[in-house]
């Protein structure tokens, strides 16, 4: 007869005690512990051991070899996993409820036609699946699909069929008869994730995983949960905008630094090769208080358009809001231009917006961010193919940025004339754009002496 034992589980980081506690010793959280019953028994039919004849090798005597790497069908989750998917690699994919997980999931799963994926919804019935299949695919697709929520019998059934790539919507719905907790428990998501781990190592076959969050934003579960997985995606975005997204958070086989932008549509998600055109808006004429600025979020760039207003304060206070930039720095670039450069704002509104709905924390934001609210302020407008990319600093100096030379090709690809840039990032850029003029600036007053002939 098997054993059971129990012991008490902090259901915010996973950490566990022989006894009850009121408040967990390593988060810090009140009542998380609940009382699990772990079962000891023997090693689980489905489940696959690893190799017990495996002796250690001198790193000069294993082979480096690339491996090869199964094409999604997507574009933009190649770029982000380093080229596509890495035989026996384990990805979780994470994202608020409603964002697009289960969407781009079962695209990925439609997109790779010609090959073999287990597809295994714990949330969704069948019907449902393909409800969602015919909306996602015009085609026919090889998919198959299996509504499990045990782990024993889907690892069994994995092993029956063995296909290519094996999709899990999602891991808290799993569950395995060793623990006796509900699933979804730290426990249960702990020894699913390490199972499927071993499943995939073992046999080389890719996984891909959903995963809840949690109302912090992080992903629902133990901490141990994004050890152990190869590669970490988050989905993020807004319920008032269409588009998506998906970042790498740890990605074993790849950069951590990049990014893909999506839009949904009824037919799913769409990939947005070049965000640049449209989080630019095409206007018929020119108007006060809108920059352009060169982003970059990780190695990708793109340019985004910053609102500003400046008006009389109406109710005696001034107010400072922002939408998609951090209001602190705002506050911080108002009193440098207040303090360095003799600007009054201290009794204006002051209201930025940064358009697309994007959240942006690039600091050669701070130029556009400047030259909006100046020219707003003055009521002067910037010409449109104008834009800006550079830091600005405590004591009114233009800084320069990293990677300014993607930032001048994003620009010029797009048809811009100008680029105000800090002036220590000049150096040799000039001889290598011949299609773009650049503007090195060093201090706010020659910004503003530049762009609008003021002195």
């Amino acid at each position: 007869m098997a054993k059971v034992k129990s012991s008490y589980v902090c259901q915010n980081c996973g950490a566990e005690s022989v006894k009850w506690v009121g408040r967990c010793p390593s988060c810090g959280e009140w009542n998380t512990y609940v009382e699990e019953r772990v079962s000891q028994s023997k090693p689980r039919a489905g489940l696959v051991d690893v190799s017990r004849s495996a002796v250690p090798k001198p790193l000069r005597e294993i082979e480096s070899s690339n491996e090869r790497r199964l094409n999604t069908g997507i574009d933009e989750l190649n770029r982000i996993l380093g080229g596509g998917l890495v035989p026996g690699s384990l990805v979780l994919l994470g994202g608020e409820p409603g964002i697009g997980k289960s969407t781009l999931a079962l695209q990925l799963a439609l997109k790779l036609n010609q090959l073999k994926v287990l597809y295994v919804s714990g949330e969704e019935s069948a019907r449902q699946v393909k409800l969602r299949a015919d909306r996602l695919s015009d085609g026919e697709s090889n998919c198959l699909i299996l509504n499990e929520t045990l782990l024993d019998n889907i690892l069994t059934q994995s092993q029956n069929i063995g296909p290519d790539l094996l999709v899990i919507d999602s891991i808290q719905t799993l569950y395995t008869d060793t623990i006796d907790s509900s699933p979804g428990s730290v426990s249960q998501v702990r020894e699913c994730a390490v199972a499927l781990l071993r499943y995939a190592k073992t046999t080389g076959v890719p996984i891909v995983m959903i995963g809840h969050i949690t109302k912090d934003g992080s992903i629902a579960g133990p901490k141990v949960l994004e050890h152990i997985v190869d590669v970490v995606l988050q989905f993020e975005g807004d319920s008032n905008y269409m588009y998506r997204i998906l970042r790498s958070i740890k990605n074993r086989f790849g950069s951590t630094s990049e990014l893909g932008i999506f839009e949904m549509q009824s037919k799913g998600l769409i990939e947005v090769p070049n965000p640049s055109e449209i989080l630019l808006s095409h206007r018929e004429e020119e108007l006060s208080g809108i920059a352009i600025s060169a982003s970059m979020d990780g190695s990708r760039s793109f340019l985004i358009e910053t609102q500003a207003l400046v008006s009389t304060a109406a109710y005696g206070t001034p107010q400072r809001s922002s939408t998609g930039y951090d209001t602190r720095r705002l506050n911080m670039l108002l009193a440098v231009m207040e303090k360095r450069a003799g600007f009054k704002l201290a009794a204006k509104d002051v209201f930025l917006n940064l358009a697309g709905g994007l959240k942006v924390t690039d600091p050669a934001m701070d130029l556009a961010v400047v030259a909006a609210v100046l020219s707003s302020n003055f009521d002067l407008t910037i010409p449109s193919l104008y834009c800006f990319a550079a830091e600005v600093g405590l004591s009114g100096e233009i800084r320069q940025v990293s990677r300014v030379d993607q930032r001048i090709a994003e620009a010029s690809k797009l048809g811009f004339k100008k680029i105000f840039i800090s002036k220590y990032s000049l150096k040799d850029q000039q001889k290598l754009f011949k299609d773009i003029e650049l503007v090195s600036v060093s201090k706010i007053e020659e910004l503003v002496k530049k762009l609008f002939g003021k002195g």
